[in-house]
Formats: structure tokens, C-alpha cells, sequence
């Protein structure tokens, strides 16, 4: 049977995220088959390395918390099930936060204003899992995401 996660990013307005999960390997795209990305993610036993797209994604475990760059923007996260974190720099950057219940996933990148929500089946993965996915997959595709290139 296959693994997958798979929701949306943004509501209707937004843009589809699927990923087969395989083992510690993530693999799939955000957005569709014009305007999207893939996504090849490796969970390791000191973090998560891979791309999305053609930018880099690397990060590593330190602390409890999980620290790294996804392309130009930093990234931390923290949790498992309840996880918080940050996308970018202070005051120009997008707060991560999502609640895992059961198989869902359902979150906020960015403020109730200007931010997007998101909501992941997860399959087998944790939601710490899920909130990486939708921070990467929304690195990739918002471009307010993206403070300096």
C-alpha cells in the first residue's frame, strides 16, 4: 500500500502538496505540473538533507530543536505532534505552527493576516514531519517567502 501525504497549502486559492513517503526518503511536489517544485527530502539521524527545486535544504538536529536553511532562509523547528518554529530572519519572517491530530496535520505559516494556512493527511509520517514539508513547499512557491536572494 502506498504512503503518502498530501493537502493543500493556502486553501482553494492555494496550491497542492503530495509526497510519497518511503522509509526516511520524502519524495513528490509542490504545486502542479507548470508552476510547482519537487520536493527530495532524506531523514538522517542528525536531521533532514535534500532540495526543493533547485535550492538546498539542510538541517540539522541540535538541542531538541531542528536548525538549518531551506535554500537562502533559515529554518527552526520544534515539536513532534504540537510543533512551532520559524521560517527567515526576525521581524521580516513567517511563524510555524501546526497541530497534529491523529493522521491530520493543520497549521499556520505566517501571521492570521498575511500568512497561509495548510492542512496535511500525513499517512504514516509525525507532524513534525508535515510542518517541514509545508514550510519547504511554501519556500518554494510563495515568493513573499523569499526576504533576499
Amino acid at each position: 500500500m502506498e504512503d503518502v501525504m498530501k493537502g493543500r497549502i493556502g486553501g482553494e486559492q492555494g496550491y497542492e502538496v503530495r509526497c510519497n513517503l518511503d522509509g526516511d526518503a520524502i519524495r513528490g511536489r509542490a504545486g502542479g505540473k507548470l508552476h510547482g517544485k519537487d520536493i527530495t527530502l532524506e531523514i538522517t539521524e542528525t536531521g533532514v538533507v535534500g532540495t526543493v527545486g533547485n535550492e538546498s535544504v539542510s538541517i540539522q538536529l541540535q538541542e531538541g530543536e531542528l536548525k538549518g536553511n531551506v535554500g537562502s532562509e533559515k529554518i527552526t523547528l520544534r515539536g513532534v505532534d504540537r510543533v512551532t518554529g520559524f521560517l527567515g530572519e526576525p521581524i521580516i519572517g513567517w511563524n510555524i505552527v501546526a497541530q497534529q491530530n491523529g493522521e491530520k496535520l493543520v497549521g499556520q505559516l505566517g501571521s492570521t493576516v498575511l500568512g497561509r494556512t495548510f492542512e496535511l493527511n500525513l499517512g504514516s509520517a509525525p507532524g513534525w514531519v508535515g510542518a517541514l514539508v509545508a514550510a519547504v513547499a511554501f519556500y518554494a512557491l510563495e515568493p513573499r517567502a523569499v526576504t533576499r536572494k
